[in-house]
């Protein structure tokens, strides 16, 4: 008995789990905005990805979308957190700050500023060390433009 159970209720998870219509928020290219001009300053890394990131929104050009222009300024700040008893580091914070600007036929609808920070180890391998702070750039610059094209969206809804 306890076999056949656990077979129909396998059959109902896969079936459930397939047919599920996940899709990434930001995935959808419909959005009811268009970015006309992203200006950025700041740290090269971060503007990348936040690029990067805004490209695949994409420019379509259609008529009745509301046409933002972007002003970005990005910094990043390393500060040690702990160290051992010779003076060492142990831990260090990255913290990603970036301050934006939307506006909509040259007039300013929001200003605001995004400020996020992770704490690592210290590994004495640097090639290590540079992999593994990269990666944190990525993701904390990831959350950011999410947090950024968000923003947009809810100014779209008022």
């Amino acid at each position: 008995m306890n076999k056949t159970l656990t077979k129909i209720v396998s059959v109902f998870i896969i079936l459930g789990l397939t047919s599920c219509s996940y899709s990434p928020i930001f995935s959808e290219k419909n959005y009811n905005f268009e970015i006309s001009e992203i200006v950025f300053k700041g740290e090269k890394d971060i503007n990348k990805i936040l690029r990067e990131k805004f490209n695949r929104i994409g420019n379509n050009q259609n008529l009745g979308k509301d046409v933002y222009k972007l002003y970005i300024y990005s910094k990043k700040e390393r500060n040690i957190v702990s160290k051992n008893s010779k003076g060492d580091p142990l831990k260090f914070e990255l913290i990603i700050t970036v301050e934006f600007e939307i506006n909509f036929n040259e007039s300013l609808l929001l200003k605001k500023t995004i400020e996020k920070n992770n704490i690592y180890n210290y590994d004495s391998d640097l090639f290590k060390l540079e992999q593994n702070e990269k990666i944190i750039i990525e993701n904390i610059s990831g959350n950011i433009s999410d947090n950024i094209i968000s923003s947009i969206i809810n100014l779209d809804d008022n």
